[in-house]
């Protein structure tokens, strides 16, 4: 008779296992190889449609320096840039809530509002245009609308402001300093070179920039947020470094304002608006050249029907916005904060 030998209950579950295990690992890995190439897809096709944000927006016109830097954030947040001292630059493009005021339409010098909603003063100068209707071509032409707006800050005039400064004897060193080969420093060109020169400082990374560099940040959920971003075709309009910001694009919505009509009077820009840049859009709330729309989520769901004629679930709208929240760039404390007022 053959013996029957036993391997002992321990050893056998351990071979069991390790065999079993051997598989699993297998898998395992065979999964992880597919997910890997599923992020270097997403990655690739973003890379396609965007980039990362530059880390300057110079202009050969209006060349950079510190002391013009220093004046321009000084006449930022100067109230006496509006007729009744009520108004600053800084009072509807707040540096310390992402550049804006957080309100549909902003309160001028006078107490009344103007029709549009302020746009975010952070990477504005990095945009192919100014305004929603883009009736200035830089944040040099951008600077001086506002001040001599009657809604606005009211200025009567440019000799107005100019002699006001004039009067205040600590701006006669800071705009020497920023303009030392003008004859008369304190100009109203000057002046709006000098505001559109620290503009152009204001710029916001973010987490987006990271990912694109090829950093490893993005979860797993904000990796499908910018993979249904791009699926659904928000990318044809919210491209390059500032996810929009460079075309214009049809939209009526409410059907009041005439968007670039009103500048050109030609009938082809009929309701055409500058397209926004999504960046810090998280935190840019009202939406839309009205300031018509308080959420985020419904933001997006009047776009995916407006512009791409899709209803997006709530599932899709969710997934967007977890992918919009990673453009909400970090703003240093150092533009927050107000300068000490010449006197």
């Amino acid at each position: 008779m053959k013996k029957l030998y036993f391997l002992p209950a321990a050893l056998l579950s351990t071979l069991l296992f390790s065999c079993g295990g051997s598989e699993n690992n297998t898998v395992q890995q065979e999964q992880t190889v597919v997910q890997e190439k599923k992020k270097d897809a997403i990655r690739e096709k973003a890379l396609l449609m965007f980039a990362v944000l530059p880390d300057k927006a110079e202009n050969p016109k209006n060349p950079l320096s510190e002391a013009k830097i220093t004046l321009g954030k000084t006449l930022y947040f100067d109230t006496r840039l509006s007729k009744d001292g009520k108004n600053s630059c800084n009072s509807c493009h707040n540096l310390s809530t992402f550049g804006v005021d957080n309100l549909p339409t902003s309160p001028g010098d006078l107490g009344k509002n103007g029709t549009r909603n302020s746009p975010t003063v952070f990477n504005a100068a990095l945009h192919s245009v100014q305004f929603w209707d883009g009736r200035a071509k830089d944040v040099e032409e951008q600077a001086g609308g506002p001040i001599l707006n009657h809604i606005e800050m009211n200025m009567p005039s440019e000799a107005a402001l100019v002699a006001r400064l004039k009067g205040v004897k600590g701006y006669e060193d800071l705009f020497k300093a920023a303009f030392p080969d003008s004859k008369e420093p304190i100009s109203f060109q000057n002046i709006t070179l000098a505001i559109a020169a620290f503009e152009r400082k204001l710029l916001s990374p973010s987490k987006f920039d990271k990912y694109l560099a090829g950093e490893d940040v993005y979860s797993e959920l904000e990796r499908k947020g910018l993979e249904t971003f791009m699926n659904a075709g928000c990318m044809a309009c919210h491209k390059g470094a500032l996810i929009g910001g460079d075309m214009y694009q049809k939209f009526q919505h409410n059907g009041k304002d005439k968007g670039r009509f009103e500048v050109t009077k030609n009938e082809n820009d009929m309701y055409m608006f500058k397209v926004p840049s999504l960046r810090n859009a998280e935190k840019t709330y009202p939406y839309f050249h009205d300031g018509s729309v308080a959420k985020l989520e419904e933001a997006v769901k009047i776009m995916g029907k407006s512009q791409l004629n899709k209803d997006l679930s709530d599932t899709e709208i969710s997934e967007i916005v977890t992918f919009l929240n990673t453009l909400t760039g970090e703003i240093p404390e150092e533009y927050k904060k107000a300068p000490t007022m010449p006197q």
